[in-house]
């Protein structure tokens, strides 16, 4: 496995109701999904030249435990057709706790998925009954068993923090019982609402607030705290890995700018400079696979400049932050000499350090990351 072998992301846009805080494409109907599954395979030959192998794959929507497992068979053998993947390939698939039986879980276990990502969000059934989440505590708790009982090593939980009615108390408990399943990865992600979301909505009109940046940060500190006395390795701002191999494999290829195919609505691509994403719209999407076109809505070339910066701003966000080598090689820029004076204040104020060749970000400077990258 190297850093610039592609990773395989698959959007399944379908859910049976929507989260008030989501703000990724699905619709809640489930009848276009046998459309949806064949028209995967369709556009998997679209590429079939420009991405010959693949050792990640990630199933992510939307809710892809909608599918049956005839159909995550029929995409996974496509990809196995089209493409070359890699012995060792790690396949994740998102599962939402609610839907999924004894039986799903070891049939999904015998197909080849290596490893489940339980979007739980919380062990509090009137947190999750705000959140508009399907599962109660109970269901993910048996989700979790069930996971493990059916032979999963790998697991991720989904953990979300800053909702509103929610303490520290609260929030300590979730991770507590978290912690109590020895999942191998947690992401614990701070709540933030997009204006199309229904729960923006439901807060503007109740006038109640998201939590101040103290508290913000309050909660961020706490959970790096726990998670890290309990063991994991805080490698990316919202990421906690049990032990380095078990960190996110497929996430850390966008982290790292590596290429990455997108298929179904929705999912964006990245290759070489180019950027490119599909039209966020299911019919749409299947008419275009149907006529023999690539369903792409937009692309974008970037420029040696907006890479670099990106680059910068990405790995701002991971433990490891930047390999000056590498990034004086790739892009022809110096940091530490382009950037002196502002590297050497964040140094001064904790927020960076120099270390064996690479910047990386301190706990503080994670907590901040995104005004980090406008070094």
């Amino acid at each position: 496995m190297h850093d610039d072998q592609a990773g395989l992301y698959i959007h399944v846009p379908f859910c049976l109701s929507k989260c008030g805080y989501c703000s990724f494409y699905s619709i809640t109907s489930s009848t276009l999904i046998p459309e949806f599954v064949k028209a995967v395979s369709r556009e998997m030959a679209f590429y079939k030249k420009s991405f010959q192998s693949f050792d990640t794959i990630y199933l992510g929507g939307g809710t892809p435990s909608l599918l049956s497992i005839q159909q995550i068979d029929d995409i996974l053998k496509s990809a196995n057709d089209y493409f070359n993947i890699d012995r060792q390939t790690e396949i994740t698939m998102e599962v939402n706790p609610g839907d999924v039986s004894a039986e799903y879980f070891q049939q999904l276990h015998k197909r080849g998925i290596n490893r489940l990502n339980i979007g739980i969000q919380s062990f509090n059934n009137s947190l999750l009954k705000f959140l508009g989440r399907r599962h109660s505590a109970e269901e993910a708790i048996a989700a979790m068993d069930a996971a493990r009982q059916a032979g999963f090593d790998n697991i991720g939980i989904d953990l979300i923090y800053g909702v509103y009615g929610q303490n520290m108390k609260t929030w300590k408990e979730t991770l507590n019982k978290a912690l109590s399943f020895s999942p191998e990865h947690l992401s614990c992600y701070q709540l933030s609402l997009d204006e199309k979301t229904p729960l923006y909505k439901q807060y503007r009109k109740e006038s109640v607030q998201l939590p101040a940046e103290n508290e913000a940060l309050d909660f961020f500190m706490t959970t790096s705290k726990i998670l890290t006395n309990a063991g994991y390795i805080h490698y990316e701002v919202s990421n906690f890995a049990r032990t380095d191999s078990l960190k996110s494999r497929h996430n850390m290829k966008y982290w790292r700018h590596a290429p990455y195919l997108g298929l179904g609505p929705a999912a964006h691509s990245f290759l070489d400079s180019r950027r490119w994403w599909n039209k966020a719209d299911v019919k749409a999407y299947l008419n275009a696979v149907g006529e023999g076109k690539k369903p792409v809505d937009k692309s974008e070339s970037l420029s040696t400049e907006q890479l670099a910066m990106e680059a910068l701003f990405l790995s701002m966000r991971t433990k490891d932050g930047i390999n000056l080598k590498q990034y004086k090689n790739r892009f022809g820029a110096d940091i530490l000499v382009d950037k002196k004076q502002v590297i050497d204040e964040l140094m001064k104020n904790g927020l960076l350090v120099l270390k064996d060749g690479r910047l990386k970000p301190t706990l503080d400077g994670m907590a901040v990351a995104d005004s980090l990258a406008l070094i």
